[in-house]
């Protein structure tokens, strides 16, 4: 997000605009004293501490100590307080709706979740709504929730909140934001998942130095997030990174969204799990029966990912399936966008060097040689709830104001 400076308007706004600002400032540069932030932002003593005074009162800065004198009174140094208030983040996958109490350094402190099942359509958002519902009767009492963030597989229209299409669920043009809102009077995001995933791994993971970046996830689905020249690529309507629907062949698979041949449909979960069950059905041995201690129901992304590691022969079989189709989908991301670092998450890429490693073999030798130079093809940094931290960073983002490149400024 790219802040441009103001010189007139409502000076309401203009103080609470400041105030996020600032508040960003105190978050990434943490500890750090009233006289370095004004010095920082070439604006006067007077305005930042009016700021500070109004976030220490409202619980968002603490002050921690004193710092270095450069010359008469040592400064008192500033951090956030991130225990004060907290978010709930919900990532809603083809399968899953994972709810999280998290702190404002986007740390998850409780979550559950409840399996969607084969719910579709209008059946969907009663379910996701009772989920919350449940979840926060056992919030704090004590503690202001600063909102509800909600990210989702599909075309989302961020700024309206409206899942525009998620071909899985069969839904289209649903308001979730105001039916959120409404039903619990709590301000509240919609954001796509893979979008808010990236987002994520500028702000809160290892890759904050890089400016173009994609993440793409392997798990019930397949998609992409991109920021390109610091700032989160959307398109024309808010449908960018529909990586998984991109054709892989022609005549192939008959999709839910229409197409043939889409890329999700060789690689997702449902397509490794029937590739397993098909193998072990027909008598195929292999290492999962064993960790599975044959109970076909207990497979998961995790059982295949561990069996993965232990070089088991069906497993490598189809993890070189899914990187023979996924590494020349890279190569085209890589041929459109020319990112410095591409992430992988989701529950197949999670913890699965493998992927990586075959993935950044067959890229570094089929793309144009001078996109290569330099580029990173690694796992997320942000663990097993990087999709919750995601759906976290889309509210934080409007909490601290923070800006995805460097010009941003304190309005005035």
């Amino acid at each position: 997000m790219s802040l441009t400076r103001v010189r007139t308007g409502d000076l309401k706004l203009i103080q609470e605009l400041n105030r996020s600002i600032i508040l960003n400032m105190i978050r990434e540069c943490g500890p750090i004293s009233r006289s370095e932030i004004a010095e920082r932002n070439g604006i006067s003593p007077s305005t930042v501490a009016s700021a500070v005074s109004d976030l220490i009162k409202d619980g968002y800065v603490f002050e921690d100590g004193t710092g270095n004198s450069k010359g008469g009174r040592k400064p008192i140094m500033l951090r956030v307080s991130p225990e004060n208030h907290f978010i709930i983040g919900v990532a809603i996958t083809n399968s899953n709706v994972t709810i999280a109490e998290m702190n404002l350094e986007a740390s998850v402190r409780r979550k559950s979740v409840s399996k969607i099942e084969n719910l579709k359509g209008t059946f969907v958002i009663p379910h996701i709504l009772d989920s919350l519902e449940t979840f926060l009767s056992k919030c704090p009492t004590d503690k202001e929730c600063k909102g509800i963030s909600i990210i989702v597989p599909g075309i989302v229209d961020n700024s309206q909140g409206i899942i525009r299409l998620n071909t899985k669920f069969h839904l289209t043009n649903i308001p979730l934001k105001e039916i959120v809102e409404k039903k619990f009077n709590i301000k509240t995001w919609v954001e796509n998942d893979v979008k808010a995933t990236v987002l994520a791994e500028k702000k809160f993971g290892k890759y904050s130095k890089y400016n173009n970046l994609i993440y793409v996830t392997i798990g019930d689905g397949v998609g992409a997030g991109i920021i390109m020249d610091g700032s989160v690529f959307r398109g024309n309507k808010g449908g960018s990174g529909e990586f998984g629907h991109t054709s892989v062949d022609r005549n192939g698979i008959r999709c839910e969204c229409g197409n043939n041949g889409c890329l999700e449909n060789y690689v997702c979960w449902g397509a490794v799990f029937s590739r397993i069950i098909s193998s072990i059905s027909k008598g195929r041995s292999t290492d999962i029966s064993n960790l599975i201690h044959n109970d076909i129901t207990l497979i998961s992304p995790s059982v295949f990912c561990s069996s993965v590691k232990k070089k088991d022969s069906l497993s490598m079989d189809i993890m070189e399936e899914i990187v023979g189709y996924m590494s020349v989908g890279v190569v085209n991301l890589v041929h459109l966008f020319n990112p410095e670092v591409i992430i992988f998450g989701g529950s197949i890429a999670h913890d699965n060097e493998v992927l990586i490693q075959k993935i950044n073999s067959y890229v570094k030798q089929h793309a144009i040689p001078i996109l290569t130079e330099n580029l990173e093809i690694q796992q997320t940094s942000l663990g097993e709830d990087a999709e919750l931290i995601g759906a976290a960073s889309v509210l934080l983002q409007e909490l601290f104001l923070f800006s995805l490149s460097t010009d941003a400024g304190i309005y005035r």
